[in-house]
């Protein structure tokens, strides 16, 4: 109970509350509707593709998988690029600028005439849209405090689910409505939409986005508050720090000296062979990327869209119409949001236990796995039901994207800022780096309805992860009370 009461109240300084509601305010409000936008334009490439861009275009085998994969060679490029570029371009800049971009491209989308043209798009989409998920939980790291970041990053995460959720509504609506009109199909229609509700917002961070505590120059904020926002973000005093600051003699300064210095000293630069080796020696490095990784590959089943390729492709030969098909899949989204938002809540009370999700998760992956096979192997009577109650249940897997780059930015607390940014990088860079080819080997389109290699790749990943979020937590918690802070690999 005293942790609840604290994770309400806590111990805040003057002003601190009303700086928090303004960050909120203008910080979330960009960076979920981006995300929002983001996956809107993700999602509603696979809801296209049942809408009539399958037949228009006339796709063969596993094309819309190699068209994801597409995509992801090209986020995975810009990856730790664009979360370094934060370290020198304005975010207000740099955000708003991706947006444009990816916007113009999905307008684009919408004249192509076949699949190799999708490819060509998305790729360089994907570079567009490298810096939303990174760059916000960087951004979202240099903002909030550990009682706070959980839940921000939560609501982040569920914005992109929501995107997931109403895309396949707004896919619907388009379809009815508009199927035709100006002699153009319904699912051209859609990326034209997508692409010029996406630029309003793109100048709305243009203007009002407030960068870093360190950088901000926003109107909105007075100097008291810029200064509160870095001042409150500070490392508390380590026992190693206490030590040092206890022996200084009697008269002296007392200076705090510590292995992690805090984000106002002047940064190394991500260009210098000191700083790649430093990188390159850290836990944290190969402990989130790992874990992203497995994580990641925890997600398949909604990030390949199976629940829809399951139903266009349906077993048991039961007829959907492109409403259902659109509409049946969102279920998992709004799982997904549900438990995303309340292991992000139940976390930042207790912020020590975010490795736990992944117990979750885990758990999650393997029995989800195991229905769906079951239903394969049993095949008496339509199993529809008892497929479609696993693909949304599966969609609780999404909890772990807030916990696990929250769990990641609270380990990196008084490390470089932009030592922080490659590593958050480095975690997404590595899981998309692996399901550009995961998603082809275990779930390629053509593999509907079953994806049956899926289902016991997916029982591997979450065995795995399991053993390594208790390895990871173990390793990070030895090395905090070994070292008071201090960097040791």
């Amino acid at each position: 109970m005293s942790k609840i009461k604290y994770f309400h109240r806590g111990n805040k300084l003057p002003g601190e509350s009303f700086l928090v509601f303004k960050i909120d305010f203008f910080i979330l409000t960009f960076c979920c509707l981006s995300y929002l936008l983001n996956y809107l334009d993700r999602s509603n490439l696979a809801n296209a593709y049942v809408s009539g861009m399958k037949e228009d275009l006339d796709f063969k085998g596993d094309q819309l998988t190699q068209i994801n994969t597409c995509f992801t060679v090209g986020y995975i490029l810009g990856q730790i690029p664009s979360n370094v570029s934060l370290h020198y371009i304005p975010p207000s800049k740099f955000f708003p600028g991706a947006m444009i971009i990816w916007a113009c491209l999905t307008m684009i989308t919408a004249t192509v005439k076949n699949p190799q043209s999708i490819m060509a798009i998305r790729f360089f989409q994907g570079i567009a849209e490298s810096t939303t998920f990174v760059g916000t939980h960087y951004i979202l790291g240099s903002w909030y405090t550990e009682r706070e970041l959980g839940k921000r990053s939560g609501i982040f995460t569920a914005s992109g689910l929501a995107g997931t959720m109403i895309g396949g509504f707004i896919q619907s609506g388009i379809y009815t409505s508009l199927e035709g009109l100006k002699v153009m199909r319904g699912w051209r229609w859609l990326f034209i939409i997508d692409g010029i509700i996406t630029l309003p917002v793109a100048v709305y961070g243009l203007f009002l986005f407030p960068d870093t505590p360190g950088t901000t120059k926003a109107f909105y904020l007075s100097q008291q508050e810029r200064e509160l926002a870095v001042t409150r973000l500070q490392p508390s005093p380590t026992p190693k720090e206490t030590e040092t600051t206890a022996s200084t003699s009697p008269g002296s300064e007392k200076a705090i000296i510590s292995e992690n210095p805090p984000s106002s000293t002047k940064e190394q630069s991500p260009f210098t062979r000191a700083f790649v080796k430093k990188i390159l020696i850290s836990a944290e490095w190969y402990g989130f990327i790992i874990l992203w990784i497995l994580a990641g590959s925890s997600e398949s089943f909604s990030s390949n869209s199976l629940l829809a390729l399951y139903l266009k492709s349906n077993p048991f030969n039961t007829p959907y119409t492109v409403q259902q098909l659109n509409s049946y899949p969102t279920g998992v989204s709004a799982v997904g949001i549900v438990s995303t938002l309340f292991f992000a809540t139940l976390t930042d009370i207790y912020p020590h236990t975010r490795h736990t999700v992944g117990y979750f998760i885990g758990v999650i992956g393997i029995v989800t796995s195991g229905m769906i096979l079951a239903a394969k192997y049993e095949m008496v009577g339509n199993q529809t039901g008892v497929v479609m109650g696993a693909y949304y249940w599966a969609g609780a897997v999404y909890a772990c994207q807030a916990t696990f780059f929250a769990w990641a930015n609270d380990s990196m607390r008084g490390k470089e800022e932009v030592f922080r940014g490659v590593v958050l990088a480095g975690m997404n860079l590595g899981s998309n780096a692996v399901n550009a080819w995961w998603s082809i080997l275990f779930y390629g389109a053509g593999m509907a309805p079953w994806f049956e290699r899926g289902m016991w790749a997916m029982i591997g990943d979450c065995l795995v992860l399991v053993v390594w979020c208790g390895g990871l937590e173990y390793v990070l918690r030895r090395r905090e009370r070994g070292s008071g802070g201090g960097v040791v690999v």
